[in-house]
């Protein structure tokens, strides 16, 4: 089914030449250095090392590169993945949309906008309906009709005060086993495999992906020692995993101050989550626990007696673009049922704009152009950053950022979108 309006926007030619004047083209594997060298310059990511350039090099899709050329220098760059992602209603072809940048002579040319418009009717020509991406700067990829999804915190707990409770779940049959994450990847791909389609947000990781996560240059480790790895399996195999590394640190007292910085705890069952954040709580020598980045409602938080212990940072996990705005809505699940008319606004994406008449519930959902009169007149980036379930429409309709011409709509369309679980995407791609 077609969710094109009439009037839509055609997909530009394959080398094309924007208003701004220059060319926006894929590039070959040849030109692969010059590219990393303005991703490195124009976000300051710095040299890196050869290895870590193949790691690049093989997550990279050349037929989903964006280069902007001054005559031959190449002056921004832009790629997109292809992802299966967990969204609300299972796993969706989604793009993930990295390495955005422009060689900082160049700024405010026209060059970020003619590659952004470039990729979204390609990521749309591909068929995907949603493109989600990290975000180093919130404020430009909002004017590009991308929405904040999700959020991720950074904890730091003190194990000298902490406790888990004592009713945390055990099961007698699992036991842990401490390796290193080369000698589990199997292992580890096997528990992700199963976990991803539990949390929306997360991608399937493919082999290529692992190499980059598990990717441990002692440049890179920020002093500590290399990374290990915990396994919480019982006799039919794997249920959950721990990867973090360890900092030896003593105080001039000769007193222990170690700490274990946490990359990530994943598990298929409520017991081995439990297992593996024991595991890391009651390190010897440990007296801080900290983690970069898990999700808001992590089983962490939840097993701790005072949950207060974990200290807690807000960051911004994915941001979400509607590039289908028909075809996202209509893929998606939705919680409760909801007959709603959309007037869409959208910039960078004309075959989106106008009004569209979303009808679900729990089993299905239609989404059609129509010429009825809107119940709320929103920005797509609305309806990006509420696509995961985490953030509400009633919050902007208080900023008085969107209309609200039914009284209640908003809020119906809030419950429909709504989930009792948090998005979260483990890997910044």
């Amino acid at each position: 089914m077609s969710h094109t309006q009439p009037g839509s926007a055609q997909h530009p030619p394959a080398d094309s030449a924007p208003a701004s004047g220059y060319a926006v083209r894929p590039i070959g594997e040849d030109e692969f250095p010059a590219f990393r060298d303005i991703l490195g310059e124009s976000l300051m990511f710095g040299e890196t090392s050869e290895s870590m350039n193949e790691v690049y090099l093989g997550l990279t899709e050349f037929d989903r590169t964006l280069a902007a050329f001054d005559g031959s220098r190449m002056v921004g760059t832009a790629v997109a993945h292809s992802f299966e992602m967990t969204l609300p209603g299972g796993p969706r072809r989604v793009a993930g949309v990295s390495a955005v940048s422009v060689w900082p002579t160049y700024r405010r040319r026209g060059i970020l906008s003619a590659m952004m418009r470039r990729q979204l009717a390609d990521i749309r020509e591909r068929g995907e309906h949603v493109a989600a991406l990290f975000a180093s700067e919130g404020a430009i990829y909002g004017r590009f009709g991308y929405g904040r999804a999700s959020q991720a915190v950074a904890t730091t707990v003190d194990t000298r005060v902490a406790a888990l409770r004592a009713d945390i779940p055990r099961d007698p049959a699992l036991r842990l086993r401490l390796t290193t994450p080369a000698e589990a990847a199997k292992e580890l791909a096997t528990v992700h495999r199963a976990a991803a389609p539990q949390r929306v947000g997360e991608f399937q990781r493919d082999e290529t992906w692992w190499k980059a996560v598990l990717v441990d240059e002692p440049e890179r480790r920020g002093g500590a020692n290399a990374a290990r790895c915990a396994i919480a399996e019982d006799d039919a195999g794997p249920l959950g995993y721990a990867l973090y590394r360890t900092r030896s640190k003593w105080t001039d007292h000769g007193t222990p101050d170690c700490r274990v910085q946490v990359g990530e705890v994943v598990a298929t069952a409520p017991a081995a989550h439990a297992l593996l954040w024991e595991h890391v709580l009651t390190r010897d020598l440990v007296t801080t626990v900290a983690t970069d980045m898990i999700a808001p409602d992590d089983p962490l938080f939840y097993l701790l007696a005072d949950p207060s212990r974990a200290h807690r940072q807000s960051v911004d996990g994915l941001w979400v673009r509607l590039v289908d705005v028909g075809g996202a809505l209509e893929e998606r699940g939705y919680a409760a049922p909801v007959d709603v008319v959309l007037e869409v606004s959208d910039t960078h994406c004309p075959w989106n704009a106008g009004r569209w008449r979303l009808t679900a519930d729990t089993e299905a959902a239609r989404c059609t152009a129509t010429d009825a009169e809107p119940d709320i007149r929103l920005d797509v980036s609305h309806l990006g950053s509420a696509h995961l379930g985490a953030q509400k429409l009633g919050a902007y309709r208080a900023a008085g950022l969107l209309t609200e011409e039914t009284p209640g709509a908003v809020d119906r369309l809030d419950t429909a979108l709504s989930r009792s679980d948090q998005p979260f995407c483990g890997v910044i791609f």
